[in-house]
């Protein structure tokens, strides 16, 4: 597929241009001018339009929390251990929750989904595309960080079963991790000796990962105390981490910058249901981002509907955050939080071909304050958006799913899935 005379926003270059992009066995395989067609390619005439990546939220809980099910589509937190960290995300996704199909309509290609924040360690995340029929074939790292919480949610869930208090929580945390170094220290010890090795522990086996640095910990902190305890924990033990969420990042912005983490945070566009809420405010991305902290701003949907992603960016750049620093809060930045940014984030040659086309006269403009140039200074569009690409399948068209063959395009998807990672590892 080549599309034509676009402009395109790539998430890298802060100046949009006009060029053609060629997209070939689902990746970008060309962006420059007057570029020309295979033999029997399709071309796309995108004169007009907005060439955008597709967007990532670093922070959802889509598949997991299905959409108008209830308690029986609730597969986000495990309310009996506290400290559960065999869990697994991809184990509970179902590629059949109904909100998938609305992110797609929202240009919502990649999303980081997992465990909620009930429990002091809920399990792993991981990232997956927004478009097919089985998570093994939508997956794009099963496993991509380790969930931990800090404040009221854990205290709440547990409070008659053995945390009441913000340093219980951090205590857990702590005891974990120091019985998880324990056990990969004997384990190493021990090396082919069977008869050494320690018995087998399934929570402490998927914390040698986080110990090694090869996982961060997912740290849902909101309070500015409960950030500076998440950060404090992870310093002490030497391991990566991302701050979730990071609602008071806005009154410690050095504090967050010092400590070199990436901040996702979110989400802004709810009402205040606690009190480690009340001083939320759409200004926390921008004064982070000014800070010189990595942001990504998040929807933990279904808090706000996936496809709002977007929005919420707008309503970061009414609030004073950079435009472009905004665009990169959704796209290229979040995909540098989850680990995949060599595969997804940005359009750049070699890349997955995700892409989110929209007719620029469609642009609904919601105050003078925005950047005109830019999708994030748009609050509504009037009308559905032109086309949704994931791995270089068209699965929005004209505003509408292309699931005129719905088992056929499941399939191409999934094959070109299949393609794109066993290229890419």
């Amino acid at each position: 597929m080549l599309l034509k005379n676009g402009t395109v926003y790539d998430a890298v270059n802060r100046e949009p241009y006009q060029a053609d992009v060629a997209v070939r066995e689902g990746v970008i395989a060309a962006i420059g001018p007057d570029l020309q067609p295979q033999a029997g390619e399709e071309v796309m005439d995108c004169a007009g339009k907005r060439l955008y990546p597709g967007f990532v939220d670093a922070h959802s809980h889509l598949g997991l929390d299905n959409y108008g099910m209830g308690y029986e589509g609730h597969d986000y937190n495990e309310m009996g251990d506290i400290v559960a960290a065999q869990l697994r995300g991809i184990d509970s996704f179902n590629p059949q929750d109904k909100a998938i199909p609305m992110a797609l309509h929202g240009g919502v290609t990649t999303v980081g989904v997992g465990p909620g924040s009930a429990n002091v360690l809920g399990g792993t995340f991981l990232a997956v595309k927004t478009w097919g029929s089985c998570v093994d074939d939508m997956v794009v790292k099963a496993e991509v960080a380790m969930k931990c919480a800090f404040g009221e949610n854990p205290k709440r869930c547990y409070r008659d079963k053995g945390d009441s208090a913000r340093m219980t929580t951090a205590a857990k945390l702590r005891e974990m991790l120091f019985k998880a170094r324990d056990y990969l220290a004997r384990k190493e010890a021990a090396g082919d000796d069977p008869l050494k090795r320690p018995a087998f522990d399934m929570k402490l086996e998927a914390l040698i990962p986080v110990l090694k640095g090869e996982m961060p910990l997912k740290a849902h902190a909101h309070r500015a105390d409960d950030i500076c305890t998440a950060i404090r924990v992870a310093k002490e033990f030497g391991v990566r981490m991302t701050l979730e969420h990071c609602t008071e990042g806005h009154l410690i912005p050095e504090i967050v910058a010092r400590s070199g983490f990436p901040a996702a945070v979110g989400p802004t566009l709810t009402n205040a249901s606690k009190i480690e809420l009340v001083n939320k405010t759409f200004e926390t991305p921008g004064v982070l981002a000014r800070a010189g902290v990595q942001v990504s701003i998040i929807t933990d949907a279904p808090v706000i509907p996936q496809q709002y992603l977007p929005l919420c960016a707008g309503l970061a750049v009414k609030a004073g955050m950079d435009p472009f620093q905004a665009l990169q809060a959704i796209t290229i930045n979040p995909a540098k939080h989850l680990g995949i940014a060599d595969r997804v984030g940005s359009l750049e040659v070699g890349k997955c071909a995700d892409l989110f086309l929209i007719d620029s006269r469609r642009l609904e403009l919601v105050g003078a304050c925005f950047d005109p140039r830019n999708v994030l200074a748009t609050v509504g569009v009037r009308g559905p958006v032109d086309y949704t690409v994931v791995h270089g399948q068209v699965t929005v068209r004209q505003g509408r799913l292309a699931w005129l063959d719905e088992a056929e395009l499941a399939a191409q998807a999934n094959d070109a899935c299949r393609r794109y990672l066993a290229r890419n590892g």
